[in-house]
């Protein structure tokens, strides 16, 4: 099978490409390089620079390379930006989705799995959420997922033949377990990378965005996935398409971490007191964030491999230290 790749150059889709080569795929990545790394990308792995939203490029693509099947990351995903330039998500994320839909269905490709977002609950009045948890966002990042998704789920209810599955994530973290792969983004806004950086010295003190939420110790509580558990759910849900489905799954652990517990994992890891401040809480910031995964794990037989914190976050370690600013600046 042949599988095209948007966004392989980013921090999960080039764990993808990694994950699929090992698996006997055949690889295209598609990548307009904005926040995505070449030096990421296998030089056996064909590179397309160019943007979702350019529809006859992509098509191009999609027959060239004789395309079975997308998986489909390229997307902009900092909530903060989101809320402050919200036209700009929908541009990106809802209409790439459309041009590459469009293309798809031009080049009669018609498997797909989407690269979707917890942030598309919202904040639920449930915890653990489950895959009927209503679907309310809070932001426009979670917004311009949830238009992807019910487009989707209109086209493939006229195009019997057409399959998809959106997988929603919670919060994706750590690196490839052999140090290959990491976690560079400009700017960063991830947590462990955050703290790893700071215990490094190259990044400033790290900032607690707020410390007054409704949860034990003040802080978010999120669910932390490994990127490389994710990634696997990404094939197996892929391989379980069949025509007309239209199927959804929320990837987690299943237990979540508070702020702090973060802030402990990353001292114990590393041995270093990472020193950290009381910042104000971000715009469109949910307090709790929980993936019920049973669902995933009853239809695909999925269950996340790594799901001890400290296990997790020594991963990524094991790659800052190697790259402490990031791809292509190894440590001396």
């Amino acid at each position: 099978m042949t599988t095209l790749v948007t966004g392989g150059a980013g921090y999960i889709g080039s764990h993808a490409v990694k994950y699929l080569q090992a698996a006997g795929h055949s690889v295209v990545v598609v990548d307009n390089l904005d926040r995505g790394h070449r030096q990421a990308i296998p030089p056996n792995v064909p590179l397309k620079i160019l943007d979702l939203r350019q529809t006859e490029e992509l098509l191009k693509v999609l027959l060239d390379h004789k395309i079975d099947a997308v998986i489909h990351f390229a997307a902009l995903a900092y909530i903060g930006e989101s809320v402050e330039n919200p036209l700009r998500y929908y541009d990106n994320n809802t209409a790439g989705t459309l041009s590459l839909l469009r293309a798809m269905e031009r080049a009669s490709v018609s498997r797909l799995v989407f690269s979707s977002t917890c942030a598309t609950y919202g904040q639920p009045d449930e915890i653990p959420i489950n895959e009927q948890t209503p679907q309310f966002p809070i932001n426009p990042y979670g917004w311009s997922k949830l238009f992807a998704e019910q487009m989707l789920r209109d086209y493939t209810a006229q195009n019997e033949t057409f399959a998809f599955v959106t997988l929603r994530y919670f919060n994706v973290t750590g690196c490839a377990a052999d140090g290959s792969l990491g976690e560079d983004h400009d700017p960063e806004t991830h947590l462990v990378p955050l703290l790893l950086r700071s215990a490094l010295g190259r990044g400033p003190r790290f900032t607690i965005h707020g410390d007054d939420y409704d949860t034990p110790d003040g802080t978010c509580i999120r669910d932390y996935i490994h990127v490389d558990d994710l990634v696997a759910a990404h094939i197996m849900a892929m391989d379980a398409l069949n025509d007309g489905d239209q199927r959804a799954y929320n990837l987690g652990i299943g237990r979540a971490y508070s702020v702090r517990d973060v802030i402990e994992s990353t001292q114990r890891v590393t041995g270093i007191d990472v020193p950290v401040q009381i910042g104000p809480r971000r715009p469109g910031d949910p307090s709790q964030l929980c993936a019920n995964p049973e669902k995933a794990q009853r239809e695909l037989g999925w269950s996340a491999q790594l799901t001890d914190l400290d296990a997790i976050i020594e991963t990524a370690w094991k790659w800052f230290r190697r790259y402490p600013d990031g791809y292509g600046r190894k440590a001396r």
